[in-house]
């Protein structure tokens, strides 16, 4: 089994030195890439292999975490950036959300939790902590207008919509498409299509928003 490939971007040397030992401690995970400044990452990607995971710290010094999430999906798209964060930080967790990052983790997180978290961004999901999720949604609340119920519809065909519940309960592409025996490439271009239409980039931004409006 091809291991997956992670960067790590976090510019405080202890934690990054132990959570770099947590990610090689894996038979199915290696840390290939280790920064302390998101530059040098954006940098590193036009000359080594691209990461499928990007574990990303928001308070960095020079480029922001959040400030840097828009250049990694611009040079690597298919990469998934998950955004490393203390439970007391809700606002920065809501501006990566907004910005595009797939999920987060809490630094406290145990080294399983860490783990398992890296395999399901890997794998398509969105890892967050749930603590955290309720009140990144109350932020959504607090600087959106919410739509009324014949505006929220966003065009959604049975199917999407089939898809997007499959998605706020935490499946990922393959669970999705065995849950409502649709192929992967088929599951994939409805979740293009949900991107589109909620005008948003990531599983996160979709559920986040589906949640909120009462669209699932």
């Amino acid at each position: 089994m091809k291991a997956i490939q992670v960067w790590l971007i976090e510019d405080n040397e202890i934690y990054r030195r132990g959570l770099e030992k947590i990610l090689n401690s894996a038979n199915d995970i290696v840390c290939s890439g280790k920064f302390d400044r998101a530059e040098t990452a954006l940098q590193a990607i036009e000359t080594h292999p691209s990461p499928e995971v990007i574990l990303l710290d928001v308070g960095l010094p020079g480029m922001d975490g959040i400030t840097a999430i828009e250049g990694f999906r611009e040079k690597i798209p298919k990469c998934n950036v998950v955004i490393l964060t203390v439970f007391n930080d809700p606002d920065k967790i809501f501006k990566a959300v907004c910005a595009g990052a797939n999920g987060y983790l809490l630094k406290s997180d145990t080294s399983e939790s860490l783990l398992n978290s890296v395999r399901y961004a890997a794998d398509g999901g969105a890892p967050m902590d749930t603590a955290v999720a309720e009140r990144v949604l109350s932020l959504f609340d607090r600087f959106e207008t919410p739509r009324n119920s014949s505006e929220a519809n966003y065009g959604l065909s049975k199917r999407e919509k089939e898809v997007l519940k499959q998605m706020s309960d935490g499946l990922v592409i393959k669970e999705i498409a065995d849950v409502l025996n649709i192929s992967i490439h088929t599951a994939t271009n409805h979740m293009r299509r949900i991107y589109e239409k909620l005008h948003v980039n990531t599983n996160t931004g979709a559920v986040a928003k589906a949640i909120r409006e009462g669209l699932v």
